[in-house]
């Protein structure tokens, strides 16, 4: 029922009425008009324009109607349904079937009384059941916690999980805290009988490993009710289809609850991602082999860097640097000689030149190679440098001077450098280490030059270059004006009892000198190169004009390769200022890719790899956990049902004494959008007209 109320006073009324009044008596009162042939005609005119006035007067006032609406909402019943593979397994098609018609007859049934709602669970939490039954994880205690989320605030009846009890990720359900105020009924399902098994339970492993590494992978083998048995832990490399075997373990099954661990090491010899596959041999009797075979996928990084020390004669700085260096790993130390070069200095990536060039050698055709394949070096000073050569062919300090005299010079750090970061340990101890020997002259930096160290001969400090690092053509190059650092390392060893100190100086000197840097102007990335079966992957662009400016105007396309060939082509979409893609859960597998773009006549392409690997955790476990769903409906006041039971279950909750919740609000409307009033005020101006046309009073 609707209500009139006022934004005014309502003795407001009587002013509209008297407007009214006064508005029609001064129009119609005097009028002579009608009065010979019709002598009530004025007055009736003078009532409709009375009504039209006092109406128009009264909807001045903003009168509105408030009516109180009143619904009723049934109470939510929410019927969730595991769709892990653990559930698949556990039935049969025909009793799939017979399930699936009792699952509709349960809502059926409840919907005469509730409003049901359908979740499935597994991988995630959706909306609607479909029992397709292939979800490779199993969360119980999310899809409590999302119930909780949704409908905490709402009038919730009963929550029914169909489910085996088996979860894989997550927390225990009966310990996820979740905020349900409402019983929980579970319907159980699967085999909780113990059968004969052998379950592969974890492989644990690197997911990265570096070339010519090696790296361990722990197996944990379980067996229930097979004592006496025997079984073979088979480690295989997969290529392509072909499978090497590469070990074999025995294990000997002596109890019915069985355990074991088995750890081996594998050799990391190839790069790229590498595929194994760990398998148990069968039993007889076993239930099921599913769970006997598990894929891994490691990563193997090609990630050394081939250093060249390349010197004019034998000096004990070599062995220091080759000492350092060779304890890091992603570092392939090669020496040679000048005057007995046996290998080929483009095959590096960097070149460490001592004492050159030399007065014996100016190595003009070493300088050319390294300038046209754009390898980073660094010069290291000595008495057997040809100065002026050294001068013209490097750009980063001058040094004007004479190698058959020489100043003993320490190392002083400087403030202003930041290209990486300093130890305080070391920053603090390597102004006391031994002095190395530089020729005596004047050092001047030059261009951008970054200084690293300054020297001070004797107590003075003074701002000769020590250690300078710069730039030029892309090419990075550094410059140590003195020789003699086998003396920093055995004095920092008799000082400290270690190398610490002088490890960390080489080593971040190294580190910055040989760190690539990427100037392809066409990228395409992935965030991962092994992804699971149930994840999408991923791919970003990059694109950069000539001024290494990011830009996104021309299309970038992607062609998918599988192992057998096959290939998918997808088109970037434009961000902001990049390109991203997203291709889709893939099939287990290993996969190239190969980004192109077309941009200035220039084909640009970039190419990768990725593996996509199969989740199997559905397979290790495949005895129902019943008890935890007894527990579980305990903790939440419901109770458990079995698979057949679920006309007993619709009964059970329709005699539960749930009230539905009324709802009432309040609609209020402004009188003036009532269409009736507009008419009204139409049909009194009409008739007023009408009447005045009709008996000639226009």
């Amino acid at each position: 029922m609707e209500n009139l109320s006022f934004q005014y006073p309502a003795w407001y009324i009587l002013l509209c009425v008297a407007c009214g009044l006064v508005y029609a008596l001064g129009l119609y009162y005097k009028d002579r008009t009608f009065v010979e042939q019709y002598p009530n005609l004025h007055k009736i005119l003078g009532v409709v324009r009375f009504l039209a006035v006092t109406l128009l007067a009264f909807l001045l006032l903003k009168p509105l109607l408030k009516s109180l609406i009143t619904e009723t909402k049934k109470p939510v019943v929410v019927l969730a349904q595991d769709q892990s593979e653990s559930i698949g397994t556990a039935f049969a098609e025909e009793g799939l079937a017979a399930y699936r018609t009792s699952w509709g007859g349960l809502k059926t049934n409840l919907e005469e009384k509730y409003e049901v709602k359908e979740y499935a669970f597994g991988s995630d939490v959706r909306e609607g059941v479909d029992f397709e039954l292939g979800d490779k994880i199993s969360n119980l205690s999310k899809v409590i916690s999302d119930i909780g989320d949704l409908y905490g605030n709402q009038n919730l009846g009963a929550v029914v999980m169909a489910t085996d009890g088996i979860y894989n990720e997550g927390s225990n359900p009966l310990y996820a805290g979740a905020k349900l105020n409402v019983p929980v009924y579970t319907i159980a399902l699967g085999d909780t009988t113990l059968k004969k098994d052998l379950i592969l339970k974890r492989v644990f492993h690197n997911k990265i490993a570096y070339l010519g590494d090696k790296f361990s992978v722990q197996i944990d083998v379980a067996a229930r009710n097979a004592v006496g048995s025997n079984t073979t832990v088979t480690v295989s490399k997969m290529v392509g289809n072909d499978r090497r075997k590469l070990q074999d373990i025995p294990i000997a099954i002596d109890k019915n609850d069985f355990f074991t661990t088995r750890e081996i090491v594998l050799d990391a010899n190839e790069s790229g991602v590498q595929r194994y596959r760990i398998s148990l041999s069968r039993i007889a009797g076993e239930a099921t082999a599913g769970n006997n075979v598990k894929e891994i996928f490691v990563d193997v990084l090609d990630a050394r860097q081939k250093l060249l020390l390349l010197a004019n004669s034998p000096h004990p700085d070599i062995s220091a640097l080759r000492q350092v260096l060779e304890k890091n790993k992603n570092y392939q130390v090669t020496v040679n000689y000048i005057n007995k070069m046996k290998d080929k200095v483009a095959d590096f990536d960097f070149v460490v030149l001592h004492n050159l060039p030399s007065v014996q050698s100016d190595i003009s055709s070493v300088l050319n190679v390294m300038n046209s394949r754009k390898i980073p070096r660094m010069f290291i000073v000595g008495t057997q440098t040809n100065l002026s050569r050294f001068n013209t062919v490097q750009p980063l300090l001058t040094i004007q001077g004479d190698i058959r005299n020489t100043n003993d010079v320490q190392g002083i750090l400087s403030n202003d450098f930041n290209l990486f970061t300093i130890d305080d340990n070391l920053r603090n101890n390597l102004p006391t280490f031994n002095p190395l020997v530089a020729p005596f002259g004047d050092f001047k930096a030059r261009g951008d030059a970054q200084i690293l160290l300054y020297q001070r001969i004797g107590k003075i400090d003074t701002k000769y270059p020590l250690l300078l690092f710069g730039e030029e053509n892309e090419v990075k190059i550094a410059v140590l004006a003195a020789e003699g650092i086998w003396r920093w390392r055995l004095f920092d060893y008799m000082q400290h009892q270690n190398h610490n100190i002088f490890e960390e100086l080489i080593g971040k000197n190294f580190q910055y000198a040989t760190l690539k840097t990427d100037k392809r102007r066409f990228r395409v990335s992935l965030s991962k190169n092994i992804f699971d079966e149930n994840e999408p992957v991923i791919f970003d662009a990059e694109l950069y004009n000539e001024s290494y400016e990011l830009i996104n105007d021309p299309d970038v396309s992607l062609t998918v390769t599988d192992a057998e060939g096959r290939d998918f082509n997808f088109t970037f979409n434009r961000t902001t200022n990049a390109y991203t893609l997203s291709a889709g859960v893939l099939p287990v597998g290993a996969y190239r890719f190969r980004g192109n773009v077309n941009y200035n006549g220039q084909n640009l392409n970039y190419n990768g790899q990725f593996t996509v690997q199969p989740i199997q955790l559905e397979l290790y476990e495949t005895t129902a956990d019943h008890a935890m769903l007894r527990n579980l409906s305990r903790e939440y006041g419901g109770d458990v049902f079995y698979q057949n039971q679920l006309a007993e279950l619709g009964i059970s909750l329709s005699e539960k004494d749930i009230k539905p919740i009324i709802y009432s609000s309040t609609r209020t409307r402004s009188i003036i959008n009532v269409k009736w009033i507009f008419f009204l005020l139409m049909g009194l101006l009409s008739v007023e007209w009408f009447l005045r046309r009709y008996f000639g009073g226009y």
